[in-house]
C-alpha cells in the first residue's frame, strides 16, 4: 500500500501522484522481465525525462524541476520500489550531472546544463577504476595536454587514457562525467571533466554479469587518446577529488532513497503474503513469530526513511550533511538487505522461486551495500566524524 507521505507543498504531492502513477503503469509491469532478459530499459528513462522526473533538483532557469531534495529522494524511493533499476538509474543522473550545475562556469551551465536536464540525454559517472574503488585517489586514468612537455599548449585540449570500472550506463549513456589525474600529486591532482559519449577514442567492454540489477548496464569504459576540450574542465586542475566527494554526498542519499524503495517492497510483498496464506487454519501472520519478524522489518524501512530524510532536510537548509549522508546509505542498505533476506524467509519455498519478486530483490538488495562508496566506506566516514 502506498506509503503516506508527510510533503512540504501541494506540487510536491501531485508530483509524487504523478510518479507512483508511472511506477505503477509503466515500470512495474515491465520489471520483471526486463531483468530476466538484461534489457536496458532506455525508453523508459526518456518516459522519466519528459515527465521532468530526472531533473527534480536542478534549478528550473536551466530546466530543473526546482524541488527540495526531500522531494526529489521521496520519488527516487517510488521509483525503485516498482524497478530498482531505474531508480538507481535516476540517481545516477543526478549523480552525473552535480559537478556541473556545482562546480561549473555561468557560460559553462548556460551551454551545458539546460540540455543535459532536458531528460533528452541520459548520464554516466567515471569515477571508479578496476584497481581504484574505494582509494579514489589511487587512480591512474590521466589527463595530458595535447603536446606534453615544453611542446604543450597551455590552453589546448586534454588527451584522455585509461580504463574506469562499475561504470553504470556506460556504453548506454549520451555523455560521461569523467574524474581524471592531471598531476602526480595524489589528492590534488584529479580534475573533472564533461565528455559527450560520441568523443573518438571511447570505447567499452562487454557488460559485466551481475547478480541482480541485470537491466542495469555496468562496464568498463576505455579512453584510448581520447581529445576533451579545455573549455570542457569542471572547476580549476586539480579540484576533481573534492567535486567527486561532493557528488557522492548527493548520491549516497539517493541510493539510501533507492534501498527503502526495495525494502518497502519486500516488506509489502510478504505482508501480503502472509495474510492470504494459510496454516493449521488461521492466516499465518497472526502466527506471533512471523508479526513479530514482519514488525521488524517496518520498523527497519521507517528507521532507514527517517535517516535519509533527515539528511536531505539538512542540505536543504544549507548545513553540513556528509556524516549523515553516510549514515543514511549505511543504514538504507544495510536494511535493504536484511529486510529482503526476511521476506523470502516470510515466505518460505516460494520465496526461493521466481513466482514471487522477492528473491530478486534479494539479489538486488547485495548492491546497495557497494556502490557510491561501500558500507565500510561509510562507517570510515562516520568514524572519522566521531573522531574530529
Amino acid at each position: 500500500m502506498p506509503v503516506e507521505r508527510l510533503l512540504p507543498t501541494p506540487e510536491a504531492h501531485d508530483l509524487l501522484d504523478l510518479t507512483r502513477e508511472i511506477a505503477a503503469e509503466q515500470l512495474a509491469p515491465r520489471a520483471a522481465e526486463a531483468e530476466e532478459t538484461s534489457t536496458f530499459p532506455r525508453e523508459t528513462f526518456r518516459l522519466l525525462g519528459r515527465a521532468g522526473l530526472l531533473s527534480l533538483p536542478y534549478p528550473e532557469e536551466y530546466g530543473g524541476g526546482g524541488q527540495p531534495f526531500e522531494v526529489y529522494l521521496q520519488v527516487l524511493e517510488e521509483l525503485a520500489y516498482a524497478w530498482l533499476s531505474v531508480g538507481v538509474g535516476a540517481s545516477v543522473q543526478s549523480l552525473t550531472c552535480h559537478p556541473l550545475a556545482a562546480f561549473g562556469t555561468d557560460a559553462q551551465r548556460e551551454r551545458w546544463l539546460g540540455t543535459l536536464l532536458s531528460g533528452d540525454l541520459l548520464g554516466a559517472y567515471c569515477l571508479s577504476e578496476p584497481q581504484a574503488g574505494s582509494d579514489v585517489a589511487g587512480m591512474t586514468t590521466r589527463a595530458v595536454r595535447d603536446g606534453e612537455g615544453a611542446d604543450a599548449d597551455p590552453a589546448g585540449p586534454y588527451v584522455v587514457n585509461g580504463t574506469k570500472a562499475w561504470i553504470t550506463h556506460g556504453g548506454e549513456a549520451d555523455f560521461y562525467t569523467l574524474f581524471a589525474r592531471t598531476s602526480p600529486d595524489r589528492t590534488r591532482g584529479i580534475s573533472c571533466f564533461l565528455v559527450d559519449a560520441s568523443t573518438p577514442g571511447l570505447s567499452y567492454a562487454a557488460p559485466e554479469h551481475k547478480m541482480g540489477m541485470t537491466a542495469s548496464t555496468t562496464c568498463q569504459v576505455h579512453w584510448d587518446d581520447v581529445r576533451v576540450d579545455a573549455d570542457r574542465l569542471i572547476g580549476a586542475e586539480g579540484e576533481g577529488l573534492r567535486i567527486a566527494l561532493s557528488a557522492l554526498d548527493s548520491g549516497r542519499l539517493g541510493i539510501a532513497a533507492c534501498a527503502v524503495g526495495l525494502a518497502q517492497a519486500a516488506l509489502d510483498t510478504a505482508v501480503a503474503y502472509a495474510k492470504e496464506r494459510s496454516q493449521f487454519g488461521q492466516p499465518v501472520i497472526g502466527f506471533q513469530g512471523l508479526s513479530f519478524l514482519l514488525a521488524d522489518m517496518a520498523a527497519g524501512v521507517q528507521s532507514a526513511r527517517a535517516t535519509y530524510l533527515d539528511a536531505a532536510r539538512r542540505r536543504d537548509r544549507g548545513m553540513a550533511y556528509s556524516t549523515e549522508a553516510a549514515v543514511a546509505k549505511l543504514t538504507a542498505t544495510d536494511t535493504a538487505m536484511k529486510v529482503t533476506t526476511d521476506a523470502v524467509q516470510v515466505l518460505g519455498g516460494y520465496g526461493y522461486t521466481r513466482d514471487f519478486p522477492v528473491e530478486r530483490y534479494m539479489r538486488e538488495a547485495k548492491v546497495l551495500q557497494i556502490f557510491e562508496g561501500t558500507n565500510q566506506i561509510q562507517r570510515l566516514v562516520i568514524g572519522r566524524a566521531l573522531s574530529a
